[in-house]
């Protein structure tokens, strides 16, 4: 990414006039006499320690007006990377294990193989090594999904987004169903997906990895109506998806609002170490001068054309990270399926990635890729900044009709995150739609008990624990042998006795309440 550099530095030294800022969680920089004081005694000097600013008044204000959520997110960080590496090493043991007994039929299958010396190995990146989360919920066909492709690929050109539009329940199906599927290796995607385009691991620059994950399908290889996008989410043993989920760390954008900088890091669109680079890809000017060089009817560029939106972006970047990767590729496809409109999806930190996505679009004026957006379907999202961020995205995502919605069912815990006060911190925006534990649905702004933690709430969540339990029990004889639960998922239901609001994250009770809600989706 090294490319890049002269550009930032260039920003540096001209473009910083516009006023930009940004707060930064650092749970490294503090130990644990410092975390006491400012949890005990609210030492604000302690707090400041962890924290990062453009500004150093603004760092006194946070460390007294957010105290206690600031504090959560430095202690949970602070667990989570101190179990960072016991997770992964858990996440590879169970992973294997459960592909080895999954590969060989059952336990008993797995015995009886080795007794003759038959087992079979699973292989890391095939078609048939299945992720956690797949171990958790085998159902892994689009279902529901398969019917508005039936109904896309049926259609004369040009109608079969209207037709869709009269089954939003199935479009939320094959939505949660890809957002589950996006969790799988390249292989298995593309021997589910009919008419798979690609799958990218992308670049995030400050975890120095490939941490991000999606891929698009279209609803048939020519003259294509729909074109899908699912980003993956927070995977069970990913220490660093987790942390992510919990900081607090934001940027502001003028005129704009506070955007979480873990997401944006994600979208490959900044890296906090050098905090310019958020200024370079997020300003708007960037793009307006460029979008004035445009024809007013011009059309889509594919990916490699000369379009001048992109002259000041670094080949590397457009070639990395997810946000300039499936940018280019969507304004491929559109450009080849004139008719197609096109939904983004993803389940958790996925389904961030989802609604940040056409957020930066509309920042980047791509006014043309955001007229085909048909919507954006999330599921257990986290939120993704302040409400200014939300009134800004409003006219672009609720007007003629809603584009956005965001699916939560009852207790999951990562909707209730990062936190929300009577001040500023973190607010959701978009029509939620809240499901109870008996997957009856409400259409409603947020969801009860938004910051989750709570004394009040403490024993009714336990107690509803113990109910899904049971109810896990007996669903395949009330709705059929799809939504009989295995022997795993009963294991992730006793550990939800304990942690109700990981357990109540997992896709299988995302996809229960899409295909059971009692109500009309939408």
């Amino acid at each position: 990414m090294g490319s890049s550099s002269t550009q930032f530095q260039d920003i540096k030294a001209d473009d910083l006039h516009d006023e930009f800022s940004y707060l930064i969680v650092r749970p490294e920089r503090g130990g644990i006499w410092d975390l006491m004081k400012y949890s005990l005694m609210g030492n604000i000097e302690s707090g400041a320690m962890f924290l990062e600013s453009s500004d150093h008044g603004l760092v006194g204000g946070e460390a007294a007006d957010h105290r206690w959520v600031i504090l959560v997110s430095i202690i949970a960080r602070k667990i989570i990377h101190l179990i960072s590496k016991p997770m992964e090493f858990t996440g590879f043991v169970v992973d294997f294990f459960l592909n080895l007994i999954y590969q060989n039929g059952s336990l008993f299958g797995l015995l009886h193989n080795l007794l003759h010396g038959d087992v079979v190995i699973p292989k890391r990146g095939t078609k048939t090594f299945i992720s956690t989360i797949g171990q958790l919920d085998e159902r892994i066909e689009l279902y529901q999904g398969n019917k508005v492709l039936e109904v896309l690929h049926n259609s004369a050109s040009g109608e079969g987004i209207k037709r869709v539009e009269m089954d939003d329940r199935a479009t939320m199906d094959l939505c949660m169903m890809a957002s589950k599927l996006s969790y799988e290796n390249p292989e298995v995607v593309r021997d589910v997906v009919m008419h798979f385009v690609d799958f990218y691991n992308c670049w995030d620059d400050y975890q120095k990895e490939k941490s991000t994950q999606v891929f698009l399908l279209c609803d048939k290889p020519k003259d294509a109506n729909l074109i899908l996008i699912a980003f993956r989410g927070t995977e069970p043993f990913d220490a660093d998806d987790w942390s992510t989920d919990f900081d607090y760390s934001w940027y502001e954008i003028p005129g704009v609002g506070k955007m979480h900088m873990g997401f944006l890091e994600a979208l490959g669109l900044g890296n906090r170490e050098d905090t310019v680079t958020f200024h370079y890809h997020l300003q708007m000017n960037i793009y307006s001068e460029a979008a004035k060089m445009k024809s007013s009817n011009a059309d889509f560029h594919p990916a490699g054309s000369t379009d001048s939106r992109n002259t000041d972006i670094p080949p590397d970047m457009v070639e990395m990270t997810a946000y300039y990767m499936v940018r280019e590729k969507l304004r491929s496809l559109l450009n080849e399926h004139k008719n197609a409109k096109y939904i983004v999806t993803g389940h958790s930190l996925g389904g961030a990635l989802a609604i940040m996505f056409p957020t930066v679009l509309v920042l980047h004026e791509e006014m043309k890729l955001m007229e085909k957006l048909f919507g954006v379907y999330t599921f257990g999202q986290p939120r993704i900044g302040d409400r200014q961020i939300g009134r800004f995205m409003e006219t672009h995502l609720d007007r003629p009709v809603p584009k956005y919605f965001r699916v939560v069912y009852c207790n999951d815990l990562v909707p209730r995150l990062p936190y929300d006060d009577k001040t500023f911190l973190y607010k959701h925006f978009g029509v939620c739609l809240y499901y109870n534990s008996f997957y009856m649905e409400k259409r409603m702004e947020e969801e009860p008990n938004k910051n989750y933690f709570g004394i009040t709430h403490l024993i009714p969540e336990h107690l509803n624990a113990v109910w899904e339990l049971i109810r896990s029990l007996i669903m395949g004889y009330i709705y059929g042998p799809e939504y009989r639960e295995g022997w795993f998922a009963m294991v992730a239901r006793v550990l939800g006795l304990a942690l109700p609001g990981i357990a109540a994250h997992c896709p299988t009770d995302y996809v229960n309440s899409v295909r059971l809600g009692k109500q009309s989706s939408i």
